[in-house]
C-alpha cells in the first residue's frame, strides 16, 4: 500500500474534486442502496414514510392545484412520484440509477400507475414550458457544484410553465453546527461497498468558504487497488438562495422551516424547504 498516496488523497482535496467511482451507477452498490432506499422505516437514503407523507401534503398545499404536470428530479425508486400519481397528477420521474428506475417502473406497472420514468442525468434534460411543478427532495440540490447549479437551474427554469414552481430542500447552518467532522476506518469481509474484503477510510470535512461539506470514502481491496467515493453537499440560508434565483429571473423564492420532525442529517430542522416561482 502506498501510504503517502493515501495521505495525499485524504489531505489534498480541493473543492468539488470528484472521486474515481460513482456508487449510484455501480451494479453491486446500487443494489445495496435500493434495499436501503425502499426501507421507509429508517432515515437512510430516503425519509421515513410519515415524513414522506407529510412532505407530499405540504408540497401539494403549496402547489395549490388539483391537477397538473409534475417532474420529480432524483426520483430514486419512486417514493414520491407514486403518491402524486395516485392523487391524479401527471408525473415524470428522473434518476440516473438504472436499478432505481427499473424498480420504480415495475412498481408503477404493478399498481397500474401512469408514471413516465426516465433513466438519465437531470443535467442532460431538455424540456420547454412543460411542467407546473418540479420537485427535488432529500437535499439533492446541494450536491451540485456552482457550475452545475447554474446549468441545472437554467434547465429547471426552461422546463417550468410560466408561473410554475420549483420546490426543493437543502441543508442549513443548523446541520453544520451539529455535525462532527472526523475520520474513521472500517475493515469488512464483504459489505456495503463490495462483496469481497476491503478497508474503508472515511472522512468528513467542512469547506467554510464554499459553505460545502464533503464525505469521502476510500475503499482499498486485498490487491491494494482503491476507489474514491466523494459526496459533496452545500448548506444555504435564505439570502444565498434569493441571490441565486433572482439572477435567473425567478419571480421570488420563499423558505420554510421545521417541515421535518425526525432526528439526524437530512431529517430534522437542519433542512429548509424552498419554493421558487417562475
Amino acid at each position: 500500500m502506498d501510504i503517502q498516496k493515501i495521505i495525499s488523497l485524504v489531505n489534498d482535496v480541493k473543492p468539488y474534486d470528484k472521486g474515481t467511482a460513482i456508487m449510484w451507477t455501480d451494479k453491486y452498490i446500487s443494489e445495496q442502496l435500493l434495499e436501503i432506499h425502499i426501507n421507509t422505516d429508517i432515515n437512510i437514503a430516503s425519509r421515513k414514510e410519515e415524513s414522506i407523507d407529510k412532505t407530499v401534503r405540504w408540497i401539494l398545499k403549496e402547489f395549490g392545484k388539483t391537477d397538473g404536470e409534475i417532474l420529480d428530479l432524483g426520483c430514486g425508486p419512486g417514493l414520491y412520484t407514486e403518491k402524486f400519481a395516485k392523487k391524479g397528477y401527471t408525473v415524470t420521474g428522473v434518476d440516473f440509477s438504472q436499478n432505481s428506475i427499473e424498480y420504480a417502473k415495475n412498481r408503477a406497472k404493478q399498481n397500474n400507475l401512469d408514471v413516465n420514468y426516465i433513466c438519465k442525468d437531470y443535467l442532460d434534460l431538455d424540456f420547454k414550458d412543460k411542467f407546473d411543478l418540479i420537485i427535488m427532495i432529500y437535499c439533492d440540490f446541494g450536491v451540485l457544484s456552482i457550475e452545475e447549479r447554474e446549468v441545472f437551474l437554467k434547465k429547471v427554469y426552461d422546463a417550468l410553465k410560466p408561473g410554475g414552481i420549483f420546490i426543493f430542500d437543502a441543508l442549513n447552518k443548523y446541520t453544520i453546527d451539529n455535525l462532527k467532522f472526523e475520520r474513521n476506518w472500517e475493515f469488512s469481509e464483504g459489505g456495503f461497498w463490495q462483496d469481497e474484503p476491503y478497508l474503508c477510510l472515511s472522512q468528513s470535512s467542512h469547506f467554510l468558504e464554499n459553505k460545502a461539506i464533503l464525505d469521502q470514502n476510500i475503499i482499498i481491496d486485498e490487491e491494494n487497488n482503491y476507489k474514491i467515493y466523494r459526496f459533496w453537499n452545500h448548506y444555504f440560508d435564505g439570502d444565498d438562495l434569493k441571490n441565486i434565483f433572482e439572477k435567473l429571473n425567478f419571480k421570488k423564492v420563499e423558505n420554510y422551516q421545521n417541515i421535518l420532525e425526525n432526528d439526524g442529517l437530512y431529517n430534522d430542522k437542519g433542512v429548509t424547504f424552498y419554493k421558487a416561482t417562475k
